[in-house]
């Protein structure tokens, strides 16, 4: 839910220190010179603020799969536990509520979450965490089906500046990447965004996305570009763009124009990451610091970018501080002005 100036495997900041003094969004690391912090000391608790199956499941699930087979919990075990609801953000409000000052609990996030935070108005967010790391992202992809007008974004880009009622939109949960997308192109081309965003229809996942834009209940499609691969490939859905900066492959065998490269000045991942409890000394955020970090280093941790396809994008410390500062107020500006807000 970006990737303007994608950095992959930035140096995290990892300094041990003493005392134990609160370390918040923005702050710096506390000074070395501390022996390490025996981490973790009994099981380590990762929360999938959503439902099993979903790509924060999968995450947590990759993390706790990684972290015992790299051996990294230092003879302890990893957990994960699913809360759902309101787009992440029922596990939010328990982190930040529940766990203070526990760096035992960590919770998978993403940019769904800080589209979460504003449509549900919700009172807490990513702000009142500790932020550990980003960890992965995914590009979106525009379909439609393979008897649609539409050959090129161009195209439909065109009809919606002109009439912006004339296309039915459909994807994931309202506020999320997919509408973020939706209503990030209409702005960057100069439609009417709110117009735009009305026509927007929310499914609760990706098989009633794709039944609908086969039955014609929708005319164009926005989801990760794994979720529409299959149907791509078999040619029964075009992929118009992705959101990466260049082109790439959406499953038709051949790299798909980027949104960019089709004339618009946008770019834009589904990104996931890692956050802590607010309150963590020091030394303790440190620590978690370092786990993720060799966890991001390990060989197994490659093997699993690999398999689930996952593009790597990972900054940490106060560097992914930054990111989800600046991704909060972009996301919430971008909801505001198409009316989510």
């Amino acid at each position: 839910m970006l990737k303007r100036s994608l950095a992959v495997a930035l140096p995290a900041v990892l300094l041990l220190a003493t005392g134990c003094a609160n370390q918040s969004v923005g702050e710096s690391p506390a000074p070395s010179g501390a022996g390490a912090v025996a981490y973790p000391t009994k099981t380590l608790q990762i929360m999938a603020p959503a439902g099993a199956g979903g790509g924060w499941d999968t995450t947590a699930r990759s993390m706790q799969k990684t972290l015992q087979d790299a051996g990294l919990l230092n003879g302890q075990s990893a957990e994960v536990r699913n809360v759902t609801g309101a787009a992440g953000t029922i596990g939010l409000a328990e982190l930040v509520t529940s766990h203070q000052k526990d760096p035992h609990q960590l919770m998978v996030t993403g940019l769904v979450m800080v589209g979460g935070v504003v449509t549900n108005k919700s009172p807490v967010d990513l702000s009142k965490t500790t932020p550990i790391a980003t960890l992965t992202a995914e590009s979106e992809v525009i379909v439609v089906r393979s008897d649609s007008k539409y050959t090129t974004l161009k195209q439909l880009v065109d009809d919606v500046k002109a009439n912006p009622t004339a296309v039915k939109w459909g994807g994931g949960s309202a506020g999320g990447t997919d509408q973020i997308l939706v209503g990030l192109l209409a702005k960057t081309a100069g439609a009417d965004a709110k117009t735009v965003a009305k026509q927007y229809v929310a499914y609760s996942g990706g098989g009633e996305t794709k039944a609908a834009l086969l039955s014609g209940d929708v005319s164009v499609a926005v989801s990760g570009t794994s979720e529409f691969a299959d149907l791509v490939q078999s040619g029964k859905l075009r992929a118009l763009a992705v959101s990466s900066p260049k082109g790439e492959d959406a499953g038709a065998g051949t790299p798909a124009p980027s949104i960019r490269e089709s004339g618009y000045d946008l770019d834009l991942l589904n990104w996931r990451g890692v956050v802590a409890p607010p309150g963590l000394s020091a030394a303790d955020r440190a620590a978690v610091l370092k786990l993720v970090d060799d966890l991001h280093k390990s060989t197994q941790w490659k093997q699993e970018l690999t398999a689930k396809k996952w593009q790597d994008f990972y900054k940490s410390g106060d560097e992914a501080a930054a990111f989800y500062q600046a991704e909060s107020t972009r996301i919430k500006t971008v909801l505001t002005e198409i009316g989510l807000g």
